[in-house]
């Protein structure tokens, strides 16, 4: 909102009110108030948290010092939604349809990650809200999202066109740039609707969904939602879940989130600048660069609720907070072309992800195999195997994070890695 304020003060050449402008002015100050919101006001409705007395039940797991979890304030991550939606509102370009969708799949996810907190807490029911209801509300933004991106006219990339194809096979070709354009002669920028996306370890890095769909002959790319939107669906579902797994230990799921998210805002921003994604040889998404101020904002979140949630934790974010930063993030990576990199990016929600079906799986198997049930793990998800190993908590996750930002690296090297 504050956007266009200025934007109409800057019109009447008031010294100053320009800066507005500049995305990388506003994200600065989404991440100043992301941070004053979660360390100021998250103070205040920790404080009625407590007074509610809307605390964690613990389970006896046998974990060390699990005991002294118990009444620990949840529902924190009204903090983690409030410290990104409020500042992207004063910051962000809200006639972005990229904004616009992050908006919506923060307060989505929230809602669902809350009416499952409310009914643990307050109903004293252990299982929360029906896994199956979890699932139809993930389904359903994945759905709403894959739509979006596939139909809205907004979200387009722009692809340098040839005019001369026989360049294209020549290694040595040289692109003069014109003196009067100051453009390559040698092609021209186009911009269209294509369901091209970032590949690792591929010449060009790209690949389009609509090519796994040639069998249907020369149409077959007015079906590619066919394939889209299911793919994204998946994504959005396996993230917000991976997150949530993951939220086990103090600290884990928010400092990874803010370290992804981190990587994610770097990608943002040079996807959306034409001359960094020209020397970068990747492909250049049109507005996507307002999603900088978002993401900025995603990361002030985190960071500043990770003052409270440090170890010891004086508050859980709960699925109110764990499921949206999941979302969040799927979808931010499906909207900058960069969803095929989140095995690799988000390497700590998959591993967390499959050493539960791994763990589970293998249990049922040997269960009605044997007739009694064995384990791959000590417990999982993997974090609390390591709990049983005898590491100390904050150990765990300290090394997580390194594994985490060791992750994050490799995924920008994947850009040259062709």
């Amino acid at each position: 909102m504050l956007y266009y304020l200025f934007k109409y003060l800057d019109s009447l050449d008031i010294p100053g009110t320009g800066v507005f402008q500049y995305i990388s002015f506003r994200s600065a100050m989404a991440v100043i108030a992301s941070l004053f919101i979660t360390l100021i006001i998250g103070k205040r409705i920790i404080r009625i948290l407590q007074k509610k007395q809307i605390g964690e039940t613990v389970r006896n797991l046998g974990l060390q010092g699990e005991n002294l979890k118990a009444g620990t304030p949840t529902m924190g991550g009204i903090i983690i939604l409030a410290a990104i939606i409020v500042p992207t509102l004063l910051f962000a370009r809200l006639d972005n349809i990229y904004i616009l969708l992050m908006l919506i799949t923060t307060i989505w996810l929230g809602l669902i990650g809350f009416l499952d907190d409310y009914i643990k807490v307050f109903k004293k029911n252990k299982e929360g809200l029906s896994g199956r209801f979890k699932v139809v509300g993930q389904v359903g933004i994945g759905l709403l999202v894959g739509l979006t991106l596939y139909f809205n006219d907004g979200v387009v990339i722009r692809q340098k066109v040839l005019n001369n194809p026989q360049l294209a096979y020549q290694d040595d070709a040289v692109f003069e740039n014109d003196a009067l354009t100051n453009q390559p002669k040698n092609y021209h920028l186009e911009e269209n609707k294509s369901l091209k996306t970032t590949i690792p370890f591929v010449k060009n890095n790209e690949f389009d969904y609509s090519d796994l769909l040639k069998f249907l002959g020369d149409d077959y790319k007015k079906w590619a939602w066919l394939i889209f939107i299911p793919i994204v669906i998946f994504i959005v579902t396996a993230v917000s879940n991976g997150a949530n797994i993951t939220d086990g230990l103090d600290g884990l799921a928010t400092g990874t989130s803010a370290i992804i998210g981190a990587t994610l805002g770097i990608f943002a921003y040079v996807s959306g600048n034409t001359i960094f994604a020209d020397y970068l040889n990747i492909m250049y998404i049109p507005n996507t660069g307002e999603l900088v101020v978002f993401i900025a904002a995603f990361v002030g979140a985190c960071v500043g609720f990770l003052w409270y949630n440090s170890f010891p934790a004086q508050v859980f974010m709960g699925d109110t907070g764990s499921l949206a930063l999941g979302g969040i993030i799927a979808v931010f990576a499906i909207a900058i072309r960069k969803e095929l990199l989140i095995p690799i990016l988000c390497g700590i929600f998959l591993v967390e992800n499959l050493s539960v079906m791994l763990q589970v799986s293998y249990f049922k198997y040997t269960k009605k195999k044997y007739g009694e049930g064995r384990r791959i793990f000590k417990m999982s998800p993997l974090h609390h195997h390591y709990q049983k190993l005898g590491l100390h908590e904050a150990k765990i996750v300290s090394r997580f994070w390194i594994v985490g930002i060791t992750l994050a690296i490799l995924t920008f090297v994947t850009l040259k890695l062709r």
